[in-house]
């Protein structure tokens, strides 16, 4: 596949009659890419960002965002992926000069974990966290994502978040020693009702007490717009625990400038920080098909240009 003309041409045609008039050609044979200028920032795609552009084949959909300047890619489902699979993901960003965002290695939704003191749950816990280490040892992705869990409804929610700091101690040692950073993830309480885990203040108030260097916080901008607002100011006051960031505008968890959020703002302020690391683009397409993946390109574009 020849990436470069198809967008070169689509993206030509969309700033003269909108994404929703282009002709696109089928032979995917001439296309070339509309800007193969590096981001400024390390907007992550996922795997299926781009699969009407890409296909479906994991190097091929690295090289195509490669193309489009895009300087990581994010994979949630790493740990379920092949080692086969795995390591041509990881040889194809080495030849791209591309980073890898966290990954999910524990995050049910369903289940009281963190916030309890059962010896089975430290038992799964630390077994995954050693399948992390032992991933990372692999492939050199760093960062692992973990949620603590529902919190209960009966215990006092002071003794659920010192089980919490308790068990992250034991987790983030281990990792710590293993060469991993875990990544806890506040979610909203909206989309998720019942998880002890929703606020940055609170995440940063939990790695602070953690105290390890391999207990840090992923900043989800779409959940905590919808939490708690004020996203660059908590951003600043939680700067020393974050590792990663998670895209998405609210309503609708879609590319930026489709909702209320001003990512333009949030990248210039965080770029002038000297963030270096990876930001996934977790979130939808506001468009259907190829017009929608362009969109997505050109949404990022704009949101990069400060």
């Amino acid at each position: 596949m020849n990436r470069r003309g198809f967008i070169q041409n689509s993206a030509a045609a969309a700033a003269l009659v909108g994404f929703s008039n282009i002709a696109y050609s089928n032979n995917l044979a001439e296309v070339k890419p509309s800007n193969s200028a590096k981001f400024k920032l390390k907007y992550a795609p996922g795997f299926g960002s781009f699969s009407e552009l890409a296909g479906k084949d994991p190097v091929e959909v690295i090289k195509f965002c490669a193309d489009q300047g895009f300087r990581a890619m994010f994979d949630n489902g790493l740990p379920g992926r092949s080692p086969e699979d795995q390591d041509k993901i990881v040889a194809e960003l080495k030849r791209q000069n591309m980073d890898m965002g966290p990954f999910v290695l524990y995050a049910d939704f369903s289940k009281e974990s963190m916030v309890l003191k059962d010896p089975a749950v430290r038992e799964m816990l630390i077994k995954k966290v050693n399948e992390g280490v032992e991933l990372f040892k692999r492939t050199g992705v760093k960062c692992a994502l973990m949620v603590p869990g529902r919190y209960n409804e009966r215990m006092a929610w002071d003794f659920q978040t010192a089980n919490v700091i308790d068990m992250m101690r034991e987790l983030s040692d281990i990792a710590e020693k293993g060469g991993l950073t875990i990544v806890l993830e506040p979610l909203n309480k909206r989309d998720h009702p019942g998880l002890f885990l929703t606020g940055i203040p609170q995440a940063y108030a939990i790695c602070r007490a953690v105290n390890s260097p391999a207990c840090k916080i992923v900043d989800d901008v779409y959940h905590q717009q919808i939490t708690e607002g004020n996203i660059i100011p908590n951003i600043d006051a939680a700067w020393s625990e974050i590792a990663a960031f998670h895209l998405g505008d609210n309503p609708g968890r879609k590319e930026p400038g489709t909702g209320e959020i001003n990512f333009q703002n949030i990248f210039k302020h965080i770029s002038e920080k000297g963030y270096d690391g990876v930001l996934c683009m977790e979130h939808g397409n506001s468009i259907k098909g190829k017009e929608g993946e362009l969109a997505l390109i050109e949404a990022y574009r704009k949101a990069d240009n400060f």
